[in-house]
Order: C-alpha cells, then structure tokens, then sequence
C-alpha cells in the first residue's frame, strides 16, 4: 500500500492509502504537474509542462510539449512503467494529458488522463 495523492485522510481518519496501480497513476500526475525546480534537492524533478502551456500554440510546439513530457516520464518512471504514447491538449483555459503506458511489474496496458485548469 502507498498514500494516496493527493494526501488526505480517509473514512477512519487515518493517512489515506491507494494500490499499486493507482499510487503509478499519482506518480505519473506528480511528474507531469510538476514544474523543475520546484522540489527541494530534487530541481530536475517534473516535466514543466505548464510553463509551455502559455507559450505561442503551434503544431511544432505540441510536439516538442510531447517529446518532453515523454521523456520526463521514462527519466522518472522508467523502471515502472513504459510510456507508449502521450497527447497534449489545450482548449480554452485548460490543458489534458493523456498517457498511454505498460506498467512494468504486471505487463499491463493503461490509459491515463489528466485535466488541469491554466
């Protein structure tokens, strides 16, 4: 068992705790929500996707946003998981992010979405 993220306290009133497959699904968010720098003894930690979200749209940039998301995931997450393919959009004040990945340990395919207000 991990604790969930984001951390809250469940119906007991205890630390809030989530499995294996979701708690990858919390690190896959972290990563993706996170901008570098922002960790203490961690600057290279995140993926600074929201800081390319106000940048001119372009069809160059979303690929270059992609690649980077990419590899941020496979430098952090690369002993868990496979990233097969990652899709980000913006529409009007929000961004998604959807990752399709293989989770290492179970050989099990997964699609992960994430929508975040800018």
């Amino acid at each position: 068992m991990h604790v969930d993220y984001p951390w809250h306290v469940d119906g007991r009133g205890r630390t809030a705790l989530t499995g294996e497959d979701d708690h990858v699904r919390d690190l896959i968010e972290q990563i993706l929500f996170t901008a570098p720098g922002e960790r203490v003894n961690r600057p290279d930690f995140g993926s600074g996707l929201m800081q390319l979200v106000f940048a001119p749209n372009s069809d160059a940039l979303g690929g270059a946003v992609e690649a980077s998301v990419q590899a941020s995931l496979q430098q952090w997450l690369g002993d868990r998981v496979v990233v097969e393919a990652v899709n980000v959009e913006s529409q009007d004040a929000s961004i998604t992010v959807t990752v399709r990945y293989v989770v290492r340990r179970t050989r099990e395919r997964a699609v992960a979405e994430f929508t975040r207000a800018v």
